[in-house]
């Protein structure tokens, strides 16, 4: 699956439905340059939002935000070129996230319009079967306009695939799920209450996975946990708020992703339109704040790090562009380079390992 031709790579891009978007791009990385360039279509689905990668053989899910129930698409890739292999309902409504567990052998998607989680077997072909397992989350938070019910916003496996931590905005909750891998079930393993009115959204480990970080699209912060691998257990340590203390507008966070180095964690704003930049202690895993980078653009909903390490894309999703950042000193600093690319309605930037 890697696509790499010195310092070129591969990125995959969700859209959604809006101002001409063809569905999910593949573009050409130079990372010399930072300079994107479109290589083709890889499938022409309805709001492709977002997007996961098999971790063994050459193709890519993503789930279609379409009317009524949603579906979750199988596409084998060659580079630019895509072959949808077949497509399975989740079950819910409004799905908005995927993942793949790290074997290759479920997927998970999370339904955010009704609040519900899928669990996917997948075969030897790379087809996604018929969900062996769903689990409706009931609940409700103290925003009437936004947790008047459950919304699943985001489902992650952890490193070694035996549990699954779901994210519900409209419950303010991280559902841990232990996963048993020969019948394809869900079992409810934890059970996190966060606090009321904080929506989580996005759900990171760090790369040794002894800690977890819960990115809270309703309050602006970023939760960090102590991630214990054996038990399938999160303790929270530590809320930190994603924007300046002078900001008083209305702002939304999104997306969030540790670096490479594990020095350096990142969470977008929608709103205050900003990479919010934190420095992560070695040991505690606590972060520090350590400053902003505005996105040059507006609603900031989604971004990639390079395989490598060296640059941050970012994709604003109302402005239509991606915007390319080279990051310095480990993860501390980012440097915008070049010209932003135009691409209607950014999503999710997904990187083809190896670029």
């Amino acid at each position: 699956m890697t696509e790499t031709t010195g310092k070129r790579s591969l990125l995959y891009v969700g859209t959604y439905s809006l101002r001409g978007s063809e569905g999910i791009y593949a573009l050409d990385f130079d990372g010399d340059t930072g300079a994107l360039t479109v290589r083709g279509v890889v499938a022409n689905l309805r709001n492709p939002s977002f997007l996961a990668l098999h971790p063994r053989g050459p193709w890519l899910y993503a789930i279609s935000e379409a009317e009524g129930e949603g579906v979750v698409v199988a596409i084998a890739v060659s580079g630019a070129e895509g072959r949808t292999l077949n497509q399975q309902s989740t079950r819910g409504r409004g799905p908005c996230h995927v993942a793949v567990d790290p074997f290759g052998e479920w997927l998970a998607t999370a339904n955010y319009g009704s609040g519900s989680v899928s669990l996917h077997p997948l075969a030897a072909d790379g087809s996604v079967g018929a969900a062996s397992d769903f689990v409706q989350h009931s609940g409700s938070g103290p925003r009437a306009d936004r947790q008047e019910g459950p919304h699943a916003h985001s489902v992650n496996f952890d490193p070694t695939g035996r549990f699954l931590v779901a994210a519900d905005l409209g419950t303010d909750r991280l559902m841990v799920y232990a996963l048993d891998r020969a019948s394809g079930t869900l079992s409810l393993h934890q059970e996190v209450v966060l606090q009321p009115g904080a929506g989580p959204r996005h759900f990171t480990f760090d790369g040794p996975a002894r800690h977890a970080y819960a990115i809270n699209e309703l309050d602006n912060t970023v939760v960090t946990y102590d991630w214990d691998a054996a038990d399938g257990l999160l303790t929270a340590k530590q809320t930190i708020s994603t924007l300046p203390s002078e900001f008083a507008g209305t702002s939304y966070t999104a997306d969030i992703h540790i670096h490479p180095s594990g020095q350096y964690l990142y969470g977008t704003n929608r709103g205050h339109d900003s990479l919010a930049v934190f420095a992560v202690d070695p040991d505690s895993g606590a972060l520090r704040a350590a400053g902003h980078v505005p996105t040059y653009g507006k609603h900031p909903r989604n971004f990639g790090i390079s395989p490598d390490g060296r640059w941050v894309l970012v994709g604003n999703q109302d402005t239509d562009n991606i915007v390319a950042f080279q990051v310095r000193d480990n993860g501390a600093h980012l440097e915008r380079v070049g010209e932003s690319f135009a691409l209607p309605a950014p999503v999710c930037l997904l990187f083809v390992p190896g670029g």
